[in-house]
């Protein structure tokens, strides 16, 4: 048997958009994952603020880790994000994703994104469809 841990690091191992991005690992366990990025200048769209793309993908990350740490392979269904606040260059973003719906073919999350002052500054809700696959 697998732990959330081993999973994760295998999907890391090979997911190379989100080493791109730079993430870090902080806390897993079974439906849960909290993990950091760094925004980088090359993030920023013609605005002068991070591509909104930046941190769906940060959420995206943490949500694909929260639901397939079982060893399940779970895939996106539905996904949905609010921006609550802009993101800038050098912004320590942090993603916690929490389950708040395990079922045997379904899992509901919800990903909370803050900025290093502890502000919100986007909400992710992510459904995915259990395929009673092993990923390792």
């Amino acid at each position: 048997m697998s732990t959330p841990q081993q999973v994760v690091n295998h999907m890391m191992q090979h997911d190379k958009f989100s080493q791109w991005l730079g993430i870090t690992i902080l806390e897993l366990k079974e439906g849960y994952s909290k993990i950091q990025m760094t925004v980088r200048e090359e993030m920023m769209n013609g605005f002068g603020i991070a591509h909104g793309g930046v941190a769906f993908s940060l959420a995206d990350s943490a949500f694909a880790f929260a639901c397939n740490n079982r060893n399940n392979l779970s895939l996106a269904l539905d996904t949905s994000i609010n921006f609550t606040k802009p993101v800038h260059t050098d912004d320590v973003l942090t993603a916690e994703a929490k389950e708040l719906h395990n079922g045997k073919s379904t899992g509901l999350y919800h990903i909370t994104i803050t900025n290093q002052h502890n502000h919100i500054v986007a909400l992710f809700k992510g459904t995915c469809f259990r395929t009673n696959k092993n990923l390792v």
